[in-house]
């Protein structure tokens, strides 16, 4: 009959293989990816807390590579881990204080280090470029050239004008020299504010091989990973109940006069 109008709905149930909230493929893949990414995530969390530690640096005798005041994650290692070039944080109380402190090691033993020809550091007699110190000058006053004892590290600051580091002990037995047992972890990364990674010591490459960076890089990623999809399958359930709606709106529609 003319002017009479049915509308045609779409059945609910019977071979969509869909419930309101998405297919259950759909929902296992969900929780899968929730429960992964929580691993991730609290797997790099802990991981990190293993491996790393974090310090505030109390003084600016390493600007301008780490100012005073910078958090930095180092790495825990054993003292006989620790190369020419690296950043560490040690504990000697013939330093004075006996709070960590943070250095650059740029001789360890058995090398003759001098300082300074042309503005540049010596050891073992070869010229090392440290592009990391201002101005990549490193003139350092009333430096004499010292051999460091078997076992122990010479340690500078970046800051070369004011640091206490090994050039201002150089009376005492060791020559101011730092036991390799004196240090408790390497310095990776700045991370407030945000440096990021410390660059690699090229300059030392002359003289051995650099120690391997840290797996800080390997941590930010599973944590990142893990948070995208924590977040990815908790999303699924409400994307999937509002494209449900759409598809229901779009099944219930009126038919044409008859």
């Amino acid at each position: 009959m003319g002017g009479e109008s049915t509308t045609r709905t779409a059945p609910r149930s019977g071979g969509t293989g869909r419930s309101q909230v998405g297919s259950r493929t759909g929902q296992r893949l969900s929780g899968l990816a929730v429960a992964l990414g929580l691993l991730l995530f609290l797997g790099g969390f802990a991981w990190g807390a293993v491996v790393y530690r974090p310090y505030t640096v109390p003084t600016s005798s390493m600007t301008p590579t780490i100012n005073m005041g910078d958090r930095v994650l180092a790495q825990r290692v054993s003292g006989s881990e620790v190369r020419r070039g690296d950043v560490v944080v040690f504990t000697d109380k013939s330093w004075v204080t006996n709070a960590p402190v943070v250095k650059r090691v740029v001789a360890v033993g058995g090398d003759t280090v001098s300082c300074c020809k042309q503005g540049k550091l010596s050891v073992n007699g070869k010229e090392i470029d440290e592009p990391y110190l201002k101005g990549g000058v490193a003139e350092i006053k009333n430096f004499p050239t010292v051999t460091v004892p078997a076992g122990r590290l010479f340690l500078l600051g970046d800051e070369r004008q004011g640091s206490l580091d090994s050039s201002a002990h150089l009376t005492d037995a060791a020559s101011g020299t730092v036991s390799r047992g004196a240090v408790t972890a390497r310095v990776d990364a700045v991370v407030w504010p945000a440096k990021g990674m410390l660059e690699r010591p090229t300059g030392f490459e002359t003289l051995g091989a650099l120690s391997q960076p840290g797996p800080l890089r390997t941590i930010v990623l599973l944590i990142i990973a893990g948070a995208v999809l924590v977040l990815a399958g908790g999303a699924y359930g409400p994307i999937a109940k509002r494209l449900g709606r759409s598809r229901g709106r779009t099944r219930t529609e009126p038919a044409g006069a008859r």
